[in-house]
């Protein structure tokens, strides 16, 4: 089987989450001798923000942990014949420009024998759906949403059983606990400040309750203007700049734990899809808790696999106790980690998206299961 998927980048993660998911999965796919092949554009506003303020040695971390991974670039509708020849499946993220989406959904009405897939794991469908309603996904076979509520917006919009739920996962394979266990302290978060969508969720339930209960703050990210940083200084965080993702799981093994404070949009108007931190955190077997959000999906087991605070109080007294407490810390870690194994690893989402294409081009293929 040949994997075709257009991803804005596979080379940096820079603001792009969707690049740590995206390397797991596909890894998952040529460990298990299918073909793939990954198309970016040759102009990748990540991309180039990584050079800018780190230079080519920005994407030592990506190559070191993913040397049998590469992609191709594309700048013109010339290049997508070449791209989509001899694909079984091409999957198209919604971070690319709309006349890539519209040429390969051409190519596939006019003959293209290939299922084509647009896949959405962002908000905005519901924080800017006009921007959505640009991409002309007429000749899809379907959609790949990162989340049920996602979905059923999809569903709303016409798209029927032709919307498919596929959750991000970790990549186990490099997201793990530590082979061997060193002295962790503080606690350390890893994320973006953004567009101030979450300011004051960041404020409330990390910066003030690790304060309070008395653990050092390393945060770690992109995009923080120079407000932010004042107001990190002012709890006395210390900012570390950028991260490569697949040095994350490093910096996880030198902390107590860290903490998920999710986009309001994924509060509010999307509730019940996790971004691509909670599975990476568990993965890594580092206790975490998180601001509120519904777990709607029973994905895990809130108050076992990590623990929930309702409020920045509640936050101080579970960090707190996580700091005290080594068998808390053992049992959150256990639990968590088990979660992830069970359930959410690339290979379980690699094996769902073959049974995806399998439904769509009625026939059987299979992935042997994950181990």
């Amino acid at each position: 089987m040949k994997l075709v998927y257009f991803t804005h980048s596979l080379d940096s993660c820079w603001n792009h989450g969707n690049a740590h998911f995206l390397r797991g999965v596909l890894r998952e796919f040529l460990l298990r001798g299918h073909e793939v092949a990954t198309w970016q554009p040759a102009q990748a506003w990540s991309l180039e923000n990584l050079l800018r303020d780190h230079g080519p040695a920005g994407l030592d971390a990506f190559r070191a942990a993913y040397p049998e991974l590469q992609a191709y670039t594309f700048d013109s509708e010339a290049d997508l014949a070449e791209a989509a020849d001899g694909a079984d499946l091409i999957v198209v993220h919604e971070w690319n420009e709309p006349w890539l989406v519209a040429a390969l959904g051409r190519m596939r009405r006019n003959g293209g024998r290939f299922v084509l897939l647009f896949h959405d794991t962002h908000h905005r469908a519901v924080s800017d759906p006009d921007a959505l309603r640009h991409f002309d996904l007429d000749g899809y076979d379907g959609v790949l949403a990162f989340g049920e509520t996602l979905a059923a917006v999809y569903r709303q919009w016409g798209w029927g059983d032709r919307v498919h739920v596929w959750h991000e996962a970790a990549d186990t394979q490099l997201f793990h606990p530590p082979a061997e266990e060193a002295r962790r302290e503080g606690l350390v978060w890893i994320g973006n400040w953004g567009d101030d969508e979450r300011s004051e969720e960041l404020e409330h339930f990390l910066l003030a309750p690790a304060q309070v209960a008395a653990l050092a703050l390393d945060i770690h990210g992109v995009r923080y203007p120079d407000d932010a940083l004042r107001t990190l200084a002012a709890y006395d965080a210390q900012y570390r700049g950028w991260l490569p993702n697949a040095r994350a799981p490093e910096v996880f093994a030198r902390h107590l734990a860290t903490v998920h404070v999710p986009r309001r949009f994924y509060v509010d108007r999307l509730p019940g899809i996790p971004t691509i931190r909670v599975f990476e955190a568990l993965a890594c077997g580092i206790p975490l808790v998180c601001s509120p959000w519904q777990d709607t999906e029973g994905l895990f087991h809130p108050g076992k696999d990590y623990l929930v605070a309702q409020d920045g109080a509640t936050m101080a007294r579970h960090l707190t106790a996580i700091r005290h407490d080594a068998d808390l810390r053992a049992s959150l870690v256990a639990s968590g980690l088990g979660a992830i194994c069970a359930r959410h690893t690339c290979a379980h989402r690699a094996a769902e998206l073959l049974s995806i294409l399998g439904r769509l081009r009625d026939v059987p293929m299979a992935m042997e299961a994950s181990s």
